[in-house]
């Protein structure tokens, strides 16, 4: 069984989108650079993103879906991979797209992961969001490495990907510097 991982970039000021997040706009407003490193082109950003060829599965939470959907189309956020997507959400959503990837799990994060599990075989499961998926996955002690793109930005609001809570120290893996963002790389420790 591959590890479960949770990968997002996120502002230096905390923020995992800009503020006023819409349909039409579902990173917010000035959001959408936080993905600029993705397509830059850079080979050590190329590197990081590659890291998706290992995954067996994604979970993800509802609003991250509805938000998400017009973009990730049938497919879903791995494109043409076509990695299964289980859904954490109270109920299916009416309008889902014909053939597409994705499983709409209503019995709690632990029944996600263990289908998501089951989907992604030896492979890896990567929880991708949104913030409280996260920290819901993280409370429960599911997730296993941590990965932030860190990008030189402050956005200034937005979604913060942490809040008050537990402590958690983590163990540092890895950090790849690059100018449109440094990729930190954690283990949280069992």
């Amino acid at each position: 069984m591959g590890k479960v991982s949770f990968n997002i970039s996120m502002s230096v000021d905390g923020y995992i989108n800009g503020p006023d997040v819409t349909p039409e706009q579902g990173l917010g407003r000035g959001g959408e650079q936080l993905h600029e490193w993705a397509f830059n082109g850079n080979e050590r950003n190329r590197k990081v993103l590659d890291s998706v060829h290992g995954l067996g599965a994604v979970i993800a939470g509802r609003r991250t879906y509805g938000l998400s959907i017009p973009w990730w189309g049938a497919d879903g956020p791995t494109g043409e991979l076509r990695v299964p997507v289980f859904v954490v959400t109270h109920s299916a959503p009416d309008d889902v797209p014909e053939g597409g990837v994705y499983t709409f799990v209503t019995g709690g994060i632990e029944d996600a992961l263990e289908q998501a599990e089951a989907a992604a075989g030896d492979k890896g499961v990567a929880v991708m969001g949104g913030a409280l998926t996260f920290r819901q996955y993280l409370a429960a002690g599911l997730v296993e490495e941590i990965g932030i793109n860190l990008v030189p930005v402050l956005l200034g609001g937005g979604t913060p990907l942490f809040e008050e809570g537990e402590q958690t120290q983590l163990e540092l893996i890895e950090v790849v510097d690059t100018p449109l963002a440094t990729h930190l790389r954690y283990r949280v420790p069992a």
